[in-house]
């Protein structure tokens, strides 16, 4: 097998940087990387990739319950550490548990590059290729960190891909406002979220890459009405998580 094909090239280091290659697997890999200049310089694209994304959240010191769930699982021994392992669990609930002892900000880059990278045709984004297509892409999460609403645009597309993925619980007489959070600047208004889950397309007046490039957050709050350019939002946020751009 030819691996340095672009394709295949691409896609190994994406998985490598990733750390979800594994086995012999890898092993081939990390060979083919000290032997063949392209196989390293393409692990090290996609770790400056992947690195944008550290850099765009404060550095935070991992809990001690993260440090001892990491000790059981590398060094108790295989009955017990076998008795430990909870069942398995949908992906959301998974990534949901996965993210709360990160805090905040590192869990909702962390969770919308889990989307990106395990199923991207959950927000329209699926390439037809093995690389990324540019994208931004949001995870909206409640307050017990368990993702509720999907968000992602092609860098220079107009439409939203929204998924939800359990009802938001919108009150009678209310409807759910999504809400951009630029960096600075009052909230803009995107769309209604309906309270059905299931996936909806929402038209864009601009590009994402002029719409997102300056919004960090997304939000839902409930309102009287839908809202338009200019109107604040009214109540406080029933779920919101980070807006990130991947390319």
């Amino acid at each position: 097998m030819n691996y340095l094909r672009p394709e295949l090239l691409d896609r190994l280091a994406r998985e490598y940087a990733l750390g979800t290659l594994q086995g012999p697997a890898r092993r081939r890999f990390e060979t083919l990387r000290r032997r063949a200049p392209l196989a390293a310089m393409a692990v090290v694209r996609w770790q400056q990739r992947l690195g944008h994304l550290a850099n765009s959240v404060p550095q935070m010191q991992p809990s001690p319950a993260v440090w001892q769930g990491l000790e059981q699982r590398l060094f108790a021994a295989p009955a017990a550490a076998a008795a430990a392992r909870p069942a398995l669990q949908p992906l959301w609930s998974w990534l949901g548990m996965a993210a709360r002892p990160l805090g905040g900000a590192l869990a909702g880059v962390l969770l919308c590059v889990l989307v990106l990278r395990s199923q991207p045709e959950l927000v329209g984004l699926q390439a037809s290729t093995d690389t990324f297509a540019p994208s931004y892409v949001g995870v909206l999460t409640d307050a017990q960190q368990q993702p509720v609403l999907l968000a992602g645009s092609l860098r220079h597309g107009r439409q939203l891909t929204l998924r939800l993925l359990r009802p938001l619980g919108v009150p009678q007489g209310k409807v759910a406002q999504l809400w951009a959070l630029p960096t600075d600047g009052p909230p803009v208004p995107l769309a209604v979220v309906g309270d059905t889950p299931g996936k909806s397309l929402v038209p864009l007046p601009a590009t994402s890459e002029v719409l997102f490039a300056k919004v960090p957050r997304l939000g839902v709050t409930f309102e009287d009405r839908p809202m338009t350019a200019g109107d604040p939002p009214s109540t406080g946020f029933v779920v919101s998580g980070n807006c990130v751009k991947l390319w």
